[in-house]
């Protein structure tokens, strides 16, 4: 009998996804597309984790992730595939500045992640004594690197604090809310890893990826966002997976799993759901709960993953009560390196940045700032005034802004994002190979390949894919399991 027809008379194979942030989205929607029946369950009343929209001052921006990398091609491709391609749009400027030695000075060009190519960009950042250091580099013996290596450490080693102090924190900051004396370079640098591993002065290695992505002749923003919010895009994912049969159900907590003759039980608060295959889309600590009773081990690597606490702040004022206008004007925002101690640790300049923004609200400026890394937690504990006090009052020192805000809105995203510490990487290959001991179960989200949005939903998809295969492959996995049992 051909492979069609065996299809065609068994029944298709049921994959539960548990979590509905992008990672759990992007599986739920990959998955559809092989004629898999499908149902995510989402234990809060929305979806899209960290991706949501909110409205301050009547204007509807995003209160969580606002761009996504358009170097990598999986979230471009998603939004497309759900309907927004037409909505897509690079930043209106990208002109962003460090707010370091009290002042707004640009970011240095020519860097892979504040580490410099060439000392001479660096000339308003650093020190006359920062940037002496630098040019000892060639003099020193090779720093051994081994299997990994902090990238604060290393580079500190190599060219002084100043440079991870002033800009190496502060750009790795942005991304993981971390500590860059922590933080893997083989996890969150990789290309920076791969080029001091080749041996030879860090300042060359430097210079050969760029020289590389030179030659790759890549065009086109390096970031995207949409028109309405990156925070939209969640809810069109949704709708696509409804539209090709999934199901999708919030406010439904699981509770747990257990293996059973024909596959999964999934227990939520109302029912048990049988299941061939399971995707676990959900933060270390919930996945690590769920994964306690069939893979101990697993479930002792997911529970020593640590995150980072933050809180965004986002502000509208009336342009017309803007009197210091020509330090935000053209600007994207600015970074704070923490080495200068100050509360806030960056501000995007939303009405700068993205046109649509602009467009919504003309006679607005709004901004954000974000406030919290790791290991300094204690702000996120003060009432919304108080952080939208220091807000202002970092923002003054910064711009010599001194109007008072028509409308503030605080977002606190507790355990936001996973820490990537040395060893990381060898951390997320232990879990995985524990979890591939279970039949047709996988996992996937920020944990495990990065934490951008593109990273999430090549993990996703990635996670989707060995399903489906063994599913697919597998007929003993696909018994026409009814959707629940036991209610």
């Amino acid at each position: 009998m051909q492979r069609s027809q065996q299809r065609a008379e068994t029944p298709p194979g049921h994959v539960v996804v548990i979590g509905g942030g992008i990672a759990g989205l992007a599986a739920a929607h990959r998955l559809v597309a092989t004629g898999l029946r499908v149902t995510l369950l989402e234990a809060t009343d929305r979806l899209g984790g960290k991706l949501m929209t909110g409205e301050i001052a009547g204007v509807q921006v995003d209160l969580g992730a606002e761009s996504m990398l358009a170097r990598r091609p999986e979230a471009v491709a998603l939004a497309e595939a759900v309907g927004l391609g037409d909505r897509l749009q690079p930043p209106a400027t990208a002109t962003a500045s460090l707010w370091t030695r009290d002042a707004l000075r640009p970011m240095p060009k020519g860097h892979v992640m504040g580490v410099p190519g060439d000392p001479a960009v660096l000339g308003q950042v650093l020190s006359p004594e920062g940037l002496a250091r630098i040019a000892e580099e060639r003099d020193l013996t090779p720093t051994p690197v081994g299997e990994d290596v902090a990238v604060g450490a290393y580079v500190a080693d190599r060219l002084g604090r100043e440079v991870v102090d002033r800009l190496v924190e502060p750009l790795l900051g942005g991304v993981y809310a971390g500590d860059a004396y922590r933080i893997s370079m083989r996890a969150a640098v990789p290309q920076l890893f791969e080029a001091v591993k080749e041996g030879g002065p860090l300042l060359d290695g430097v210079r050969r990826i760029q020289e590389r992505a030179a030659a790759r002749q890549q065009t086109g923003p390096v970031f995207q966002g949409i028109a309405g919010g990156i925070g939209t895009l969640p809810a069109a994912v949704g709708d696509a997976v409804r539209a090709q049969g999934g199901d999708i159900l919030t406010e439904t907590p699981v509770l747990g799993l257990t293996r059973t003759e024909t596959g999964w039980a999934v227990r939520t608060d109302t029912r048990t759901i049988a299941a061939d295959g399971i995707v676990l889309a959900t933060p270390a600590w919930s996945a690590g709960t769920l994964l306690a009773a069939e893979s101990p081990a697993a479930s002792a690597e997911l529970s020593g993953v640590e995150y980072a606490s933050m809180a965004l702040v986002t502000l509208a004022f009336r342009r017309t009560d803007i009197e210091a206008y020509e330090a935000l004007r053209g600007r994207s925002g600015f970074l704070v390196p923490p080495v200068d101690g100050h509360t806030i640790k960056a501000s995007t300049f939303s009405s700068n940045k993205w046109q649509w923004v602009a467009d919504a609200a003309p006679d607005l400026f709004v901004l954000r700032t974000s406030v919290g890394r790791y290991g300094e937690e204690d702000h996120l504990h003060r009432e919304d005034e108080e952080l939208v006090a220091v807000s202002l009052r970092d923002l003054a020192a910064a711009t010599g802004l001194t109007a008072r805000p028509v409308d503030t809105e605080v977002t606190r995203w507790i355990g936001g994002l996973p820490q990537y510490p040395v060893g990381h990487l060898t951390r997320v290959a232990r879990i995985r190979d524990e979890v591939a001991k279970l039949p047709a179960l996988r996992v996937c989200g920020a944990v495990y390949d990065g934490v951008g949005i593109p990273a999430c939903i090549a993990s996703a998809h990635r996670a989707a894919d060995e399903i489906a295969s063994e599913i697919i492959a597998t007929p003993t996995l696909v018994r026409g399991t009814g959707s629940e049992a036991g209610q």
